[in-house]
């Protein structure tokens, strides 16, 4: 009975204590730890440069509107062999005077020629048969350019229009890289509509005359290649008058006659240097400058 007894506790004993063993191992598997994050240096990500060029169809409007807008130039100065013009693009037309400014920046026109002359007709420029255009070209990128012709701009002599595409171009989608000014007078008229008029020239329209008066081979393109070079972008306020070559000459022919004849009057008709001399003198030989 003893020994009964004995083996009774004995296991007994034995499950009290291996029932606590199990609570203590259940608690242990139930409690969470949370470990102190170590402190991490924060890398500073610098946006990799992304290049607006080359251009395309989808992101050329986007740019040329936030060209636009930081780049208010409207007047441009073209150079040629026969004597440079000044062109001033119209401002109601953004995205044509935005892309001419772009180009010009780019110095896309320099060295390009007046690529075809058409008599009586028109000049048209911004190519080249140098295999450094076509680099220019596909670094810019390819791209047109909308239609903008409800401006109420006419094709007036000396406007400054943009060309459709050579593509089949059922839009009229302007191809950006070339330009014509009309020589027909009073204007090319039959042309309204079909393309976008963006821009006039203001001075030395004496140089578009000469170049569509060069001859030409069978393709319309000049026998003497006629090179632009496009040497300054101008807003309206920083832009100053410049008169025509042949008003020039005159003015500085007329500034040492009127000395002379100054001079003349007072040796021969003794007008003496008093001061009502002087007055009378200064009537006398006043020329309207």
């Amino acid at each position: 009975m003893r020994r009964i007894f004995i083996l009774l506790f004995s296991i007994a004993f034995a499950s009290i204590k291996l029932s606590c063993n199990s609570t203590a191992a259940s608690k242990s598997s139930n409690q969470t730890v949370v470990e102190t994050p170590k402190p991490t240096v924060a890398k500073k990500t610098v946006p990799p440069k992304k290049s607006d060029l080359p251009l395309n169809a989808e992101t050329v409007i986007p740019f040329l509107k936030a060209y636009g807008e930081k780049h208010p130039e409207n007047k441009v100065r073209i150079e040629t062999p026969l004597g440079s013009f000044d062109v001033l693009l119209f401002k109601n037309t953004p995205y044509h005077r935005a892309n001419f400014i772009f180009l010009t920046k780019q110095e896309y026109f320099n060295n390009t020629y007046f690529h075809r002359v058409v008599p009586d007709f028109i000049i048209q420029g911004g190519n080249s048969d140098n295999a450094d255009t076509g680099q220019k070209r596909r670094k810019i990128g390819k791209y047109l350019l909308p239609p903008d012709t409800r401006k109420g701009h006419k094709h007036h002599r000396g406007v400054i229009s943009m060309p459709s595409s050579e593509i089949e171009n059922p839009h009229k989608l302007a191809s950006p890289y070339e330009f014509f000014i009309v020589h027909q007078s009073p204007g090319a008229y039959h042309l309204d509509g079909s393309y976008t008029v963006f821009g006039k020239v203001i001075r030395g329209m004496e140089v578009v005359d000469a170049i569509n008066a060069l001859p030409t081979d069978k393709r319309e393109w000049p026998l003497t290649n006629m090179r632009m070079r496009i040497t300054k972008t101008l807003s309206t306020g920083q832009f100053t008058t410049v008169f025509p070559l042949r008003v020039t000459k005159l003015v500085l022919f007329l500034i040492p006659l009127r000395q002379m004849f100054f001079m003349f009057i007072q040796r021969f008709l003794l007008i003496k240097k008093t001061a009502h001399g002087m007055q009378l003198l200064m009537t006398l030989t006043s020329i309207p400058m």
